[in-house]
């Protein structure tokens, strides 16, 4: 079943089709896929489903879903699977399947049938401004819900990968200013203190390509692919650093139980002189400490303003080189320029956090 449906639970009662009780106890729950294991221990002869291979799950086949809506009992509905790898927000693994059977409050946990009766998902969400069906559902996936039940039996709790770093997605524009041929993979925003991938030498400014030979897609697939495999594992990782491929090594080690993050400084603006950065809209001046350049006004007409800098913002690198000066900067982006490039690839530091804006370079 679903963790929210088990949630603060003390007692838990399964009922049959045929109206009988049983007791059942929480065997494990796992937050991050909402998902939960029930066990019931019973003289009674129950029939038991497969699980399908949803990696052969189409759009527009047919699916019949099972469930409990509104308290009625044992209800079946009809529909196809309307979308795969659907990210509804729910959490960091979301690869939802999408389905137009009517689910309803009730239908949480319950499962979604091939026309051959095996799982191929589990339902757990509905979209629905007025709170009933409206054809819009999603279930978890076969291959997720088997994964994750069987860790779940056998240790009570589920196992997960660790890497340890600050992801975002790799937009066209920072694909461009890095010499990507494609916006796939996930930068890395920032390697966490002791985490594999600092160990690894992964660095802020690395692009990971691909885990063990298979493509990563974007940072949320990257977060699936890592958690896929056990703590301890060693993996090869693709990066594109400094314009060119690398093979990176790394052992994985076990999700923290609560997300890390990384620190990172924030300087207040200064009393010190700025300097204006006029091809990117910018105005600057040096951190207190040396490390960065601090955003003091933005151009609201500005590319900049239009990809969310704004004062107070630290810029710490540009293009993977550190930045202390508008000397700096402007070096970055003359090289840039020279290199073919149309923009440059800017670090910006706030609230704790890394991220990467890919700003135009405004030649002439």
């Amino acid at each position: 079943t679903n963790n929210h449906v088990v949630d603060n639970g003390t007692e838990f009662t399964i009922v049959t089709n045929d109206g009988k009780e049983l007791d059942a106890k929480l065997v494990g729950k796992d937050e991050r896929t909402d998902l939960a294991v029930l066990k019931v221990d019973s003289d009674t002869k129950f029939t038991y489903v497969d699980f399908a291979d949803d990696s052969n799950v189409r759009v527009g086949d047919w699916v019949v879903a099972v469930g409990n809506p509104f308290g009625l009992g044992g209800t079946v509905t009809a529909g196809i699977v309307s979308a795969r790898g659907r990210d509804i927000g729910a959490g960091p693994y979301d690869d939802f399947i999408q389905i137009d059977a009517a689910v309803n409050r009730g239908n949480s946990g319950g499962p979604a049938f091939n026309l051959s009766g095996q799982v191929v998902g589990i339902n757990t969400a509905i979209f629905s401004p007025s709170g009933g069906n409206v054809g819009i559902a999603f279930a978890i996936p076969a291959s997720t819900a088997k994964q994750v039940v069987e860790g779940l039996i056998k240790d009570g709790s589920v196992s997960r990968g660790w890497l340890g770093v600050e992801i975002q997605p790799v937009t066209k524009e920072i694909a461009e200013s890095l010499g990507l041929q494609s916006d796939k993979g996930a930068i890395v925003a920032n390697a966490q203190d002791d985490s594999p991938a600092k160990k690894a030498g992964i660095v802020s400014g690395d692009v990971i390509t691909q885990v063990n030979g298979k493509d990563v897609s974007s940072s949320r697939d990257l977060a699936r692919v890592i958690a896929g495999y056990a703590p301890g594992t060693t993996v090869d990782m693709n990066v594109w650093r400094n314009g060119k491929a690398e093979t990176v090594k790394v052992e994985l080690g076990a999700l923290p139980g609560a997300d890390k993050q990384a620190s990172a400084d924030n300087s207040a603006p200064s009393a010190s002189s700025s300097d204006t950065l006029a091809d990117l809209g910018l105005t600057v001046t040096t951190a207190d400490d040396g490390k960065g350049l601090v955003v003091t006004d933005v151009d609201p007409d500005s590319d900049a303003a239009d990809r969310g800098i704004r004062t107070g913002d630290v810029i710490t690198a540009v293009n993977s080189e550190d930045v202390t000066s508008v000397k700096d900067v402007t070096d970055a982006m003359d090289k840039a320029a020279k290199a073919g490039r149309k923009s440059v690839l800017v670090q910006i530091s706030r609230d704790s956090a890394n991220r990467f804006v890919a700003l135009p370079i405004n030649q002439g």
